[in-house]
């Protein structure tokens, strides 16, 4: 998502997520076997990744002008959102009953495993493994809310950074919750509850809080943090819109699952809400019916979703939301303006 960020940037981002999860294993260590391996399950569940998150706190600092001799306090700051979107990953996976994640046993998926060869049955399995999985997540939530707590700023700054990562974790449960609802009251739903959901889930902990984040660290005005909060919202729904169509049309690489894992799943999305204000509804809503079936169903399903114009609305709708982005950031500081601008284009490149 961000590029231009120097090793010894990315190096500092991972020492610090390193240093915390070391810190949990080391707790986890007189507390019994069992929870020494959900320590480890958390490590594996944090390790890895584009950590675009912690890249943008950083680039936002630079692009605000921050010292480099503050930086020390600025790294802790970028890995808490690395840590809070792994810990909303691992309780994301437990709320849609998830035990893979890019083809591989996540916390819930390994417990699950762990239960089994103890001898426990398929439901008291999985219950242990959900347990583990929202005990991990939980404990990545603290690390994340500990990181920012005990970083080098001043206490002015360490308050102002807590109102904006309390705004990223209520604001990013409340969109989750209502993702969860929109699920089950299908066609019920308008496209505007769909798209304020979509916004809520993402928009807040992945792009506003963290740009604003580095601006805020960097000294940035209270007119710079609030057009920041436009943009990053404006970011993080076209962002979370084109994660809708890579959902429905994305490569197996694109999604980390198999292609069409949305159509599949019958997921609601702002994509479906288009489709349905489509003459075509009828014959779109009777393939995503048959899409769970398999492969075949769901290259039909996927072509009559194309043919009813929803995917080029939707795609219309990204272009619209990037574009209202790039108008806010005319009025910050060039390479404040510029960085958003670079963010928009990488999030244009993933449209599949």
């Amino acid at each position: 998502m961000i590029h231009g960020l120097g090793p010894d940037v990315r190096q500092g981002i991972d020492d610090e997520i390193d240093a915390a999860l070391a810190r949990l294993r080391r707790r986890a260590g007189d507390l019994g076997e069992s929870f020494a391996a959900l320590a480890d399950a958390v490590t594996r569940a944090a390790s890895g990744g584009k950590r675009f998150r912690p890249a943008l706190v950083v680039a936002s600092f630079e692009a605000f002008g921050g010292r480099a001799d503050e930086m020390t306090g600025v790294y802790p700051v970028a890995a808490s959102f690395e840590l809070l979107h792994t810990a909303f990953v691992v309780h994301d996976d437990v709320i849609d009953h998830d035990i893979e994640r890019r083809g591989i046993p996540n916390i819930a998926g390994e417990f699950r495993m762990r239960g089994s060869g103890a001898g426990a049955g398929a439901v008291a399995a999985a219950g242990l493994g959900d347990a583990a999985a929202i005990l991990g997540g939980d404990l990545l939530l603290y690390e994340a809310t500990r990181l920012i707590a005990l970083a080098d700023i001043s206490a002015n700054r360490r308050a102002a950074l807590m109102a904006l990562f309390d705004d990223a974790v209520v604001v990013s449960a409340a969109g989750e919750l209502a993702d969860v609802e929109n699920a089950l009251r299908g066609a019920d739903q308008s496209g505007d509850s769909l798209l304020t959901a979509a916004h809520d889930k993402t928009a807040v902990y992945s792009f506003t809080a963290p740009l604003r984040a580095g601006a805020l660290l960097a000294g940035a005005s209270a007119q710079d943090l609030e057009t920041l909060r436009l943009c990053g919202g404006h970011l993080g729904l076209a962002y979370q819109l084109v994660d809708d169509l890579i959902g429905a049309f994305g490569t197996t690489d694109q999604a980390g699952r198999d292609a069409g894992g949305d159509l599949r799943e019958a997921k609601r999305t702002p994509l479906i809400a288009l489709a349905q204000q489509t003459p075509s509804w009828p014959t779109v809503s009777d393939a995503l019916s048959r899409a769970h079936t398999g492969a075949i169903a769901v290259l039909e399903a996927q072509r009559v979703l194309d043919e009813s114009g929803a995917r080029a609305r939707l795609c219309g709708l990204v272009e619209d939301t990037l574009a209202q982005a790039l108008i806010s950031a005319e009025r910050l500081p060039s390479a404040a303006a510029t960085l958003l601008g670079g963010i928009a284009e990488r999030i244009r490149e993933r449209i599949p």
